[in-house]
């Protein structure tokens, strides 16, 4: 199990080749800078979006939280740290794209089927009872489909991708968003990363379906 001190010789090896492999890169990034794609994913130690898209510093602007979730618009009093990022990233960056990427095994997406968490009080799982809980609908879809007891793999499987597009419906509620896809000058993607075969899927969203990307 890696801990700090092991991150501590990581950073020397990344000192030693990493940076400076790329030290023209690094130098041209303090003027700034100006990725043109936003990534929401989610924190799972697992679907690092900089390995899987195998990118280089300063080429993605990304978000992580519980589930890769997106809050709808709203403006009352709080704490809204996606909302802010989305709002730098789409007003203050200018990107072009931004992509919502799901993965397989999400504990959030399970949660939010088994609802094992709904009655936890925060600091003990309430916290992310409530956050979510913006899945509540695509729960109900789900369950339609599978029962309200089917935890199985097929019905995960298809929350974690009901849950990306949750996400998408709910960028399009933020006006900024909403305004700049409806001129092509921004583009919504729905991806989802299979842990268990490393094959990303993109989201078709005429017909709902997502589609394994060609190696």
């Amino acid at each position: 199990m890696t801990l700090f001190t092991d991150m501590i010789d990581g950073y020397r090896r990344f000192r030693a080749s990493g940076w400076s492999d790329q030290r023209e890169r690094w130098d041209e990034l303090k003027e700034g800078q100006s990725p043109r794609v936003m990534v929401i994913a989610c924190s799972d130690s697992r679907v690092d979006p900089t390995q899987i898209f195998d990118t280089s510093p300063g080429e993605i602007f990304v978000v992580r939280n519980v589930a890769a979730l997106v809050p709808p618009f709203e403006t009352t009093p709080g704490r809204h740290g996606v909302s802010a990022a989305l709002e730098f990233a789409v007003q203050v960056l200018n990107v072009q794209e931004i992509v919502v990427m799901g993965h397989g095994l999400c504990g959030g997406c399970r949660a939010a089927l088994t609802q094992e968490l709904k009655d936890a009080p925060p600091g003990e799982g309430g916290f992310i009872a409530t956050w979510i809980d913006m899945l509540n609908d695509a729960r109900d879809r789900v369950t339609e489909v599978y029962g309200e007891d089917d935890h199985s793999r097929e019905a995960l499987r298809m929350m974690e991708k009901e849950g990306v597009k949750v996400s998408l419906d709910n960028l399009r509620t933020f006006p900024c968003v909403r305004h700049k896809e409806g001129k092509g000058q921004l583009r919504l993607i729905g991806a989802y990363f299979a842990i268990a075969d490393g094959v990303l899927h993109v989201l078709d969203e005429k017909s709902g379906e997502f589609s394994p990307v060609p190696a």
